[in-house]
């Protein structure tokens, strides 16, 4: 239910200063502060996302889209299916609340005590599993893309990468601990800076070591997972400065006792308890993603890799976007949800789906409309052909359908996870992993990859609705006034954007571009540059003022 306090209520958002008494006020602080917080992350995760997209073309340049990409594709995706569990999924959900109401209800010594508790079983966890995984990892490959089998150099191949790389889940699971002991205490840099060490470590590789592996008779390709492992690495060494500065570096017990006084701890009980239910979550997405990686790797050589080439591309925006708000947000509503706020969390939530709409419906619209261009001018080098290009478009216009959906989750689902509700996030993707299958059934015999890509689009949007029509039954949110307005003003902005980017579409040959590398690049700033003029310059003149955002 809604809370019953008045428009105008005493906020003291800052220990030791006076209450702040008017509402607008108390909002026009909250609203400096997340959009602060939140423009951290934003800016290292822009970092994370140019230094991936330079990996990408790398790595699309020098191995192309082929039967070894996609078993490289496949290896890299099993580690990552399992750091769902064990990192930013299940755990984190469950984590992130319990950590900050212990910190608001008991404070930091008896917090630090529950982060040392929770870092021994996490860690005892990922010994075993990466012990596990390396055993078991012709099985792991197998279930994941059993279509690699037609070639079995290839499948020879995802099995070898695949234990070379399995320990990556043990460093990026602890590396998302060390995330949310970092955000809950309002530390944003360092976890938003962590991935651009990944992709350092793995540019290293395919510029460094590929050729050199390639003078000793050993397929390149095997350079990558080099990389991954050095990145999963040096992405765990960056956390321990920046924990020890704050005294909250874990102590992992290493005896029999030491687990024991773990496993009786109550936060770990409560989070073991939560996560049981986000497990469930999660496994769904997992299980979407094992079935389409599946159907991919029965479809045409390459098909793995033309739909990774289009996700990384897809992540750029729901990463600066989605991530970035959903790691800001998450503390900060189990924060005042654990304090009552109603308000302060309501006005969170509006905040962040405002901003989803203004910054990611043009994104959609662009890839929707400006697909093929960007595919050309970031991966259209060296093996990368006219016809991956033609694929790996095709692929990113079926995940732009849903791209306002996927940024908008991360923004909903923190509204369940903050009031230790993840049984209905749950449930919700149970209902939309079956929906996505039955798109997947009718979708891929005509658009083949691109069918399973759209399938997804579509499964985000009817997430997002679900997930938004479900805070506002229950009553935790209400949209605050003025949203018709701004959506038509965002509306008429990315319609002039979208008009904008069809033109520059067909009045430049981007494909013909590739031999004249600056040329295109240019062309591509200035389209981009003109591109947001013209949105920002459309919704000033029709009267939104940006200024809004931090007053909200």
């Amino acid at each position: 239910m809604l809370s019953a306090k008045p428009a105008i209520v005493p906020v003291k958002l800052h220990p030791g200063r006076a209450p702040l008494t008017a509402w607008p006020f108390s909002r026009y602080t909250l609203g400096v502060s997340l959009l602060k917080s939140a423009s951290t992350v934003s800016l290292w995760t822009l970092a994370s996302r140019i230094t991936g997209l330079v990996r990408e073309l790398l790595i699309a340049s020098a191995f192309g889209a082929s039967a070894l990409t996609d078993a490289f594709n496949v290896a890299f995706r099993i580690p990552n299916l399992f750091r769902r569990f064990f990192a930013e999924g299940a755990f984190s959900q469950a984590f992130v609340p319990v950590l900050a109401a212990s910190k608001t209800q008991h404070g930091e010594a008896a917090t630090h005590q529950a982060i040392d508790h929770v870092a021994t079983l996490l860690a005892w966890a990922l010994l075993l599993l990466s012990m596990v995984g390396v055993a078991l990892a012709p099985f792991l490959v197998w279930a994941m893309a059993s279509g690699l089998q037609q070639q079995p150099e290839s499948f020879a191949a995802a099995v070898r990468m695949t234990r070379w790389m399995f320990p990556y889940i043990a460093f990026m699971s602890l590396v998302a601990l060390s995330a949310g002991i970092l955000n809950t205490w309002k530390r944003f840099a360092v976890p938003a800076a962590t991935p651009v060490l990944l992709n350092v470590a793995m540019i290293g590789a395919a510029w460094l070591l590929a050729p050199w592996l390639q003078t000793q008779g050993i397929q390149p390709v095997y350079a990558l997972p080099v990389g991954v492992m050095l990145g999963g690495l040096m992405q765990l060494s960056i956390q321990i400065p920046a924990l020890s500065k704050l005294g909250l570096l874990p102590r992992i017990g290493v005896t029999w006792r030491a687990i024991q006084e773990a496993v009786n701890d109550p936060a770990s009980r409560q989070i073991a308890s939560l996560m049981l239910p986000a497990l469930l979550g999660v496994g769904v997405a997992q299980i979407s993603l094992l079935i389409n990686t599946q159907i991919a790797s029965h479809l045409a050589p390459g098909s793995v890799s033309w739909l990774t080439y289009a996700d990384r591309l897809m992540e750029f925006p729901t990463a600066i976007l989605g991530v970035a708000l959903g790691a800001v947000l998450m503390p900060q509503l189990a924060a005042a949800r654990t304090q009552g706020d109603q308000q302060e969390y309501a006005a969170m939530l509006d905040w962040g789906l405002r901003l989803v709409v203004l910054l990611a419906l043009p994104c959609a619209a662009a890839l929707l409309t400006f697909s093929q261009p960007l595919v050309s001018v970031l991966y259209h080098y060296g093996a990368f052909t006219d016809q991956d290009v033609k694929q790996t478009t095709m692929a990113l216009t079926g995940y732009g359908v849903g791209l306002l959906g996927l940024v908008a989750i991360k923004v909903l689902a923190p509204g369940y996870y903050a009031s230790q509700d993840i049984k209905t996030p749950v449930k919700i993707a149970i209902v939309v992993l079956c929906f996505t299958q039955l798109m997947n059934l009718v979708l891929v015999p005509y658009l083949a990859h691109a069918g399973l890509a759209l399938s997804i689009g579509l499964g985000a949007l009817l997430n997002a609705a679900w997930l938004f029509v479900g805070l506002v039954k229950k009553g935790s949110y209400k949209p605050l006034p003025g949203w018709g307005m701004f959506g038509v003003r965002v509306l008429c902005a990315t319609l002039l954007l979208s008009g904008f980017l069809m033109f520059a579409t067909v009045q430049f040959d981007w494909l013909a571009g590739r031999q004249q590398v600056l040329i295109r690049l240019g062309v591509m700033a200035l389209v981009l540059i003109v591109s947001a003029v013209l949105y920002f310059g459309c919704l000033r003149v029709s009267g939104l003022r940006l200024k809004t955002f931090v007053r909200r």
